[in-house]
């Protein structure tokens, strides 16, 4: 009895905190192996001793999250003939690993050595007016903390901005770092973030819909076939044009046989009375007459 209870006090916690999502995929043609990872909540003290440690708030609504479960994972997959493949992940880091993305200088590496904050050459004045977010810095100005590593297909990282060193930062933004190092906003708050992490259902490669050059043919298809009507209006109002990276086929025009041109009809020469033929006029003309 007290096992079926604690199954189904279960089974409600994840259905809350998955907005119900399990269900949905659950239902959905081809989806197997649907996993969600049960997580005790946080400690306060591990979130004090957190925010100590990178002289930073956490956001309400994240701590909130962290009081609930201290991180969240759910995978599902997809069969394919008989084998199953894993397909969508939902990841959000855990408080011990919610580490900085850019980890300090190590004693023993070369005093000359490139780091990300090389790449900060542009100035704050550059971005005043022109973009209501401007991009985080890697260097001091900002505090990036790694909230999910996608795979391999970037990074979506909880930013502080406009940081003075010794002092608490307080304001925060979910930014996506792709593999080229762009900066792209997501959410001005976590509970947004994590909204929208649930409403792409983890495919892969969603938070490129956010980039100026979206995600790739592949993950367009598996999109398409699981989310149809949240990826064409992504697309959408990222791309007013619509999409010119995918190849479109008109049948109609594909396989429509070529029209054969009629071959132009030879001109009948011109007879003479007398029953020869005339040629032309460089020609000599023949008779068919008797010889004199």
């Amino acid at each position: 009895m007290e096992q079926s209870e604690d199954s189904a006090a279960f089974r409600g916690v994840a259905e809350r905190l998955t907005l119900s999502i399990i269900k949905i995929l659950e239902n959905m043609p081809g989806v197997v192996d649907v996993r969600f990872a049960e997580r005790e909540p946080a400690e306060k003290r591990s979130l004090l001793s957190w925010e100590q440690k990178n002289t930073c708030i956490l956001p309400e609504d994240l701590r909130d999250f962290y009081l609930t479960t201290d991180g969240f994972t759910l995978t599902w997959s997809v069969k394919l003939d008989s084998e199953c493949v894993p397909l969508g992940c939902m990841v959000i880091h855990s408080v011990a690993t919610l580490c900085p993305l850019l980890q300090p200088v190590s004693l023993f590496s070369l005093p000359n050595a490139p780091s990300l904050a090389d790449l900060d050459w542009e100035e704050d004045s550059t971005e005043k007016g022109q973009n209501l977010h401007p991009a985080p810095h890697f260097d001091s100005r900002s505090r990036i903390f790694e909230l999910d590593s996608c795979g391999g297909n970037g990074k979506v990282c909880l930013v502080y901005k406009k940081c003075t060193p010794g002092v608490v930062a307080q304001q925060s933004e979910i930014w996506f770092l792709d593999r080229s190092l762009c900066w792209h906003f997501l959410t001005e708050t976590f509970t947004s973030y994590y909204r929208l992490m649930i409403t792409n259902l983890g495919l892969p490669e969603w938070q490129y819909v956010f980039t100026p050059y979206g995600p790739s043919p592949q993950a367009k298809q598996w999109a398409f076939l699981y989310q149809p009507l949240t990826l064409s209006c992504d697309l959408s109002m990222a791309d007013p044009a619509g999409d010119s990276h995918v190849n479109k086929l008109d049948p109609t025009k594909a396989f429509k046989g070529k029209a054969k041109i009629p071959a132009p009809k030879k001109k009948q020469l011109p007879q003479c009375s007398t029953g020869g033929v005339v040629k032309g006029p460089s020609s000599t003309t023949r008779y068919s007459g008797v010889k004199h």
